[in-house]
């Protein structure tokens, strides 16, 4: 076996004297496997004690090479094959649980060896070795890679290991740019590979479960960067290129840096999961964050601390990418192409559709041309985006951006006409994220850049959510989302001043992960910016107001009962009039939106529609004059006695169903229900027997959720029978109404969704199941069915926080209120139902709110009797219960 002086000076870690001696006395595969593992484990160490990512990564591909080197060598060749490194490991970097990509090259007239590369493959396989493998001949590789920019990108770094080396010559001669792939040809077949790349992880860095290689920001676009400048360029290794005009000193250090954190944390997750992982999954964060140093404090968790690092690394990787190809693309690629200049003003100029300064100076003469781009980006939809060069000089003269530069008034002026131009603000917003404009005019908004928070409702990082909550709110005005977004869009054309909607857009979460509530703490920000930028006091307040109650109408909508008048009249007096209620309607429904897509769905829509018109109308009223309670009943008896007599019901025979039925049944329900329940009840031929109603709840024209009417002999579980068919139906009940006739009968209405948070597609099969699953388990009522245990999703597995109950008495309505937050998890609220039929509890509403991973279920409830729960013992037993009940099922 041939010496490796080279393997001997550089892998003193591997004591190759022993392992040869290991190899003459023992099976190869034992030696092999115990000499990988001792490394491996040595390895993992020298991460854990912080060594050099760099130095490990590429001693790792070195390991591999010398063990290559004997694997080989245990083997009779013809001389006639090479062994090759490729992809990654062709670079010489290797992590712990990455593929070992090889080619074995055969000559174009000789295959003799067919056997021994099929033994040396199992060989490979038998000690251990991840092989991502190729057996090719030289015709086959230039015949593939002519077609193929994948297999050409990994031939590209090919590096010869052992074997016949002229065959490797004669490859790396094929691939020169005169034979195969032009740049020209190869820069648009990467670049279209990296735009589908990105698609496939939404377009975002800011995944909450980021793929640390393929997502934007992330390694493959690093490695896009350095294949592009090694095929225009001829070189070997970008280190060739530093100090060119292709990088500069800032960018070179960002790539290095970018690069040697996303390889730490892809060695941790490859180290952790001990697999080829390339996902950070909430536990591989919360594990590495604690790898890594991080640890909770007042402000933040040490996984936000962490994840806030991550995000802002991408971040400036993406940027990088952005700037470096549009570089490539301009200079070199089409460098030949004749280019068309139209003069803008005395700072900037379009180049083919491109903004760019006029002269190298233009920001260090002008500052304010730093805010003053972005505006002229706004007010032409034509400009496609921003020059190379232009954008270099953005990031070099971005520190002179300082408080004479915050306090400049000119500047101001710039700022708010940005707000109001008509094209793409969010865009331009985001660029001047990316670009590290917007974070220095804004430092408090500059704090919140790459700011998680570790919980499945809020999707994404505070910024992207702020721009995405702005994108919203730009598009209630387009024709498009009539049809979306009906009562958005027609209420922001009533709108006088839509840039203090924006305004409040931008403060509305600013101040996230300071500690304390953010509402407050933002609503001073954001009046410190109205004073600051020369609002008025009017319009000062009102943005002031917005930032602080943010989220009132969404708590307001989704935990109180919106058929009580008080409530309505409450909402009314904290809103005041019409103005601010349309701006925070503006601003709630791009706020849900711009959270998480999965929150909002039709029924919470409908929710929010009923909370503004109703609002609308008491404020239309007077708040002097709040609606009479015994005043709404009457209204709604009256209108739902003249649907059912127009179908000619006997009035008489309305009134001995009515009758039976309490005050409150008549101010929750609207009147077509009342009418659509009346008509079913007298038609009911046994009435002894169950009467099950489903239909479609249409609120202004749009499904808003599947109405289940449940009519049956009272007895207390009732509620908890129906909800463990609904559990078993698989539905997400988002609302229920319980009413106690005179007669002893219950009257029950639930509000559902199916699996997709979409109201039911009602045809006859589906209704008669969802009839005979509930009459099952009515007919079981005294006699439960075990609760059907589904899987937990694994994202809800990780966040597993304590239950909490708050337990409050509403004494005008004789009820009291019980909210319920807990993590999420299947047949939750099953478990309720049954505890609350063990202590005698009486339902009479339900809202049924899950957010994320967590839900905030909110309880009117009473004794049996049905008075509100006074006797502290039970209040304390009942809470102990359901907190101990619902932990209980995430161990």
């Amino acid at each position: 076996m041939p010496e490796i002086a080279l393997f001997e000076h550089h892998l003193i870690f591997f004591d190759q004297v022993r392992f040869r001696a290991t190899l003459a006395g023992a099976a190869p595969v034992a030696a092999f496997k115990s000499a990988i593992e001792g490394v491996n484990h040595q390895f993992d160490q020298r991460f854990m004690e912080g060594e050099s990512i760099r130095k490990l990564v590429q001693e790792r591909a070195l390991f591999i090479d010398c063990l290559l080197h004997y694997a080989w060598h245990q083997f009779e060749w013809s001389g006639e094959a090479s062994l090759l490194a490729v992809g990654g490991y062709g670079r010489g970097e290797l992590h712990p649980k990455s593929d070992v990509d090889l080619l074995i090259l055969l000559d174009n007239s000789h295959q003799e060896d067919q056997s021994i590369i099929e033994s040396f493959l199992t060989f490979l396989w038998d000690i251990g070795l991840d092989i991502g493998h190729s057996v090719r001949t030289l015709e086959e590789c230039q015949t593939i890679a002519k077609n193929d920019v994948t297999v050409f990108t990994n031939l590209l770094e090919c590096r010869q290991l052992q074997g016949n080396v002229s065959l490797y010559q004669s490859l790396k001669e094929s691939l020169a740019l005169e034979h195969m792939w032009s740049r020209h040809d190869f820069f648009k077949a990467k670049y279209e590979e990296q735009l589908k790349r990105h698609k496939k992880h939404n377009n975002t860095e800011y995944n909450l479960e980021p793929n640390v290689k393929n997502a934007p920001g992330g390694l493959r676009d690093i490695q896009t960067i350095k294949w592009l400048i090694k095929r225009t360029f001829g070189v070997d290794s970008i280190a060739k290129v530093e100090g060119s005009a292709i990088f500069t000193d800032g960018e070179y250090g960002i790539l290095l840096g970018g690069e040697e954190f996303l390889w730490k944390v892809r060695y941790g997750l490859h180290m952790i999961s001990k697999r080829p992982e390339e996902r950070l999954l909430f536990d591989h964060q919360r594990t590495l964050c604690g790898i890594f140093g991080y640890e909770d404090n007042a402000e933040q968790l040490a996984i936000e601390q962490f994840m806030q690092v991550y995000y802002r690394v991408v971040l400036a990787l993406s940027e990088l990418n952005d700037v470096l190809l549009q570089f490539l693309d301009e200079v070199i690629v089409n460098r030949g192409d004749s280019q068309l200049v139209t003069p803008i003003n005395s700072h900037f100029q379009l180049r083919d559709d491109y903004i760019e300064v006029t002269h190298t100076n233009v920001f260090k003469e002008q500052p304010s041309a730093l805010l003053e781009l972005f505006v002229v980006l706004g007010n032409n939809p034509n400009i496609v985006g921003v020059r190379a060069s232009t954008i270099r000089l953005i990031r070099e003269s971005r520190e002179l951006i300082d408080n004479d530069f915050r306090n400049n008034d000119y500047n101001k002026h710039l700022f708010i006409r940005l707000l109001e131009v008509p094209h793409q603000l969010a865009l331009q917003l985001k660029r001047m994220l990316r670009y590290g404009i917007l974070g220095r005019y804004l430092p408090e908004f500059g704090r919140i850049i790459g700011q998680m928070q570790h919980d499945l409702f809020h999707r994404y990082t505070v910024d992207a959510h702020t721009l995405k909550l702005i994108t919203f709110l730009r598009d209630f005005s387009e024709k498009k989302s009539a049809e979306t977004f009906p009562l958005a869009h027609e209420v922001i054309h009533k709108l006088a001043n839509k840039t203090l909607l924006y305004i409040a857009g931008l403060y509305h979460d600013i101040a996230k992960g300071r500690g304390g509530d953010h509402s407050i703490l933002g609503a001073v920000d954001a009046q410190a910016f109205c004073e600051n930028h020369n609002l008025s006091n009017k319009d000062t307040r009102l943005i002031y107001w917005l930032v602080e109650n943010h989220l009132l109408m969404s708590s307001y909508s989704q935990k109180q009962d919106l058929s009580d008048p008080e409530v309505i009249h409450n909402f009314a007096s904290l809103v005041g009039n019409q103005r601010y209620l349309d701006y925070l309607l503006l601003l709630t429904v791009a706020d849900m939106n711009a959270t998480n897509p999965d929150i909002w769905n039709s029924w919470r829509a409908s929710l929010i529609r009923d909370l503004y018109y109703e609002t609308r109308r008491a404020l239309r009223r007077g708040l002097e004059n709040p609606i009479d309670r015994k005043e709404s009943i009457q209204e709604t008896r009256q209108a739902a006695l003249y649907i059912l007599t127009d179908k000619h019901i006997p009035e008489s025979s309305i009134n001995q169903v009515w009758q039976d039925c309490g005050e409150d049944y008549f101010l929750r329900e609207d009147a077509y229900d009342i009418a659509w329940q009346t008509e079913a009840i007298l038609n009911h031929s046994d009435p002894e027997q169950p009467l099950i109603l489903l239909r479609e709840k249409q609120q202004q024209g749009n499904q808003s959720a599947t109405q289940i009417f449940v009519r049956a002999k009272e007895k207390n579980n009732i509620f908890a029978a129906v909800i463990t068919a609904l559990h078993q139906l698989h539905l997400n009940v988002q609302d229920a109404r319980i009413y106690s006739t005179q007669k002893n009968y219950t009257m029950d209405t639930f509000y559902v969704l199916d699996e997709d948070y979409e109201p039911l597609d009602l045809t006859d099969a589906l209704i008669n199941r969802v009839r005979n699953v509930i009459l099952d388990e009515l007919l079981l009522v005294d006699d439960y069915r075990s609760i059907i245990q589904r899987r937990l999703p694994r994202e809800l597995s990780h966040f597993n926080s304590p239950t909490k109950t708050y337990l409050s008495t509403d004494i005008t309505n004789s009820h009291s209120v019980l909210e319920i937050v807990s993590p999420d998890r299947p047949g939750l609220l099953v478990h309720l139902a049954h505890i609350f039929v063990a202590f005698d509890i009486t339902i009479i509403n339900a809202k049924i709110i899950t957010l994320g991973e967590r839900v905030e279920d909110v309880f009117f409830i009473a004794t049996k009797e049905g008075l509100p729960l006074t006797d502290p013992e039970l209040c304390e037993s009942l809470q102990t219960t359901i907190c101990k009940k619902l932990d209980s099922e995430l161990k």
